[in-house]
């Protein structure tokens, strides 16, 4: 499929379909490997008992996911780069359907946790496969809205299935929900097999090295956002529950609903923007975190203030991950996108893991109204780096 971009006056590209079928399925990958992540999280009274620890030791096999994908994403991805792409993410696919068939029938902790290990590193394979598959599906003008298509998973799975799917477990049982999780990533190899075309492999002599991908103009700057925006978005999203407390608003729940319906609006919003507009549209996304963050140091405990801010917040955050994940494959082009993401989904990881940190320092140190006032500078950061790299974020794509 040509990749050229349409000359002035033409429109080919809107009397060419999108494969719907095919980048659907790779969004429901998206969707099981977040629920494969984060479904543990809800289920710690429920599994506790059942294998015999903590709860604190339950949330730790989430921890082992996020570690093992963090720690597999690069080195996997460079060793498979070689291979045909749709074999690669078929396997990823059954090394979900395993992972979470054992956990639904083991009685050992041990085992447990290496299942959920074997299961993070699918997940590290995996995401650094998605967009730029997606990508590589369609015309280089509609390569944005694809991605935002496939990532569209991410947002349902944090905003929908990681409730139903606690739900689903407090009727028929967690052991019954991870088996459910593991026949879906079953019947969804047959989906890939069926709609999502196979693309070979990276040839020995096209291969460009790991540090050579790292360099390319444009994709230093666009990791930088990615870190500083996950650094600052993190700093206030794991402690959601304290800042609601703190600003007189106890129901966290509500405030996580909020923000997860808002996400998927700011998914819609960018799908439809990321194509002719990626860089006002991610400076703008941008700009409104700051603000957000901005109104909720000054004014969270205003009734209506952290509602509507939680609100656009959303909207904003729900977008940024489509049109950073657009820049980058713009950057490193499609044929090197798996490791350029590769690269991505690390960082991605490290800035949830420092931002978690950063935002715990900064409660126990100066309690929860801190937690604003540390995330805006660094969301700042993000919006000066994006203003400034006007290579890696170009006005026009």
């Amino acid at each position: 499929m040509s990749t050229t971009c349409p000359a002035k006056g033409t429109a080919p590209t809107a009397s060419v379909p999108l494969p719907w079928s095919g980048l659907l399925a790779l969004s429901t990958a998206a969707f099981t490997a977040v629920l494969t992540e984060l479904l543990p999280a809800g289920l710690l009274p429920r599994m506790a008992p059942d294998l015999g620890v903590s709860e604190a030791r339950i949330g730790f096999l989430v921890t082992g996911y996020a570690l093992a994908s963090f720690a597999c994403a690069i080195p996997l991805t460079a060793l498979l780069r070689g291979l045909p792409r749709r074999p690669v993410l078929v396997g990823a696919l059954l090394g979900f359907a395993v992972s979470n068939a054992v956990v639904a029938v083991s009685s050992s902790y041990a085992l447990t946790f290496g299942a959920r290990l074997v299961a993070g590193g699918m997940g590290g394979t995996l995401w650094a496969m998605l967009a730029g598959y997606a990508a590589r599906m369609v015309p280089a003008e509609r390569r944005g809205r694809a991605i935002a298509i496939v990532l569209a998973g991410i947002t349902l799975a944090l905003a929908l299935g990681v409730p139903a799917g606690t739900a689903l477990a407090g009727t028929v049982g967690w052991r019954t929900a991870f088996g459910l999780l593991s026949v879906l990533a079953v019947l969804l190899v047959g989906w890939v097999r069926w709609r999502v075309p196979g693309f070979p492999g990276e040839t020995p002599h096209a291969r460009v090295p790991l540090a050579r991908v790292a360099a390319l103009p444009g994709i230093p700057a666009v990791l930088s956002v990615t870190l500083f925006l996950l650094v600052g978005h993190q700093v206030m999203y794991t402690y959601v529950a304290p800042f609601a407390a703190h600003a007189g608003f106890g129901r966290t729940g509500l405030v996580l609903l909020v923000f997860g319906a808002a996400t998927v609006a700011g998914i819609w919003i960018t799908g439809v923007l990321v194509d002719r507009h990626l860089r006002p549209t991610l400076v703008g996304a941008l700009a409104l975190c700051a603000a957000v963050m901005l109104a909720l140091g000054l004014a969270a405990g205003v009734p209506g203030v952290l509602l509507v801010s939680v609100a656009l917040w959303g909207v904003a955050f729900g977008g940024a991950p489509t049109l950073i994940q657009t820049a980058l494959i713009d950057a490193s082009g499609p044929e090197r996108a798996d490791v350029a993401t590769s690269l991505q989904t690390t960082v991605y990881n490290a800035g949830i893991a420092v931002g978690s940190l950063t935002g715990g320092l900064a409660l126990d140190g100066w309690g929860a109204g801190a937690l604003p006032w540390t995330a805006l500078p660094l969301v700042a950061v993000a919006l000066g780096v994006v203003t400034v790299a006007r290579k890696a974020f170009p006005a026009t794509r």
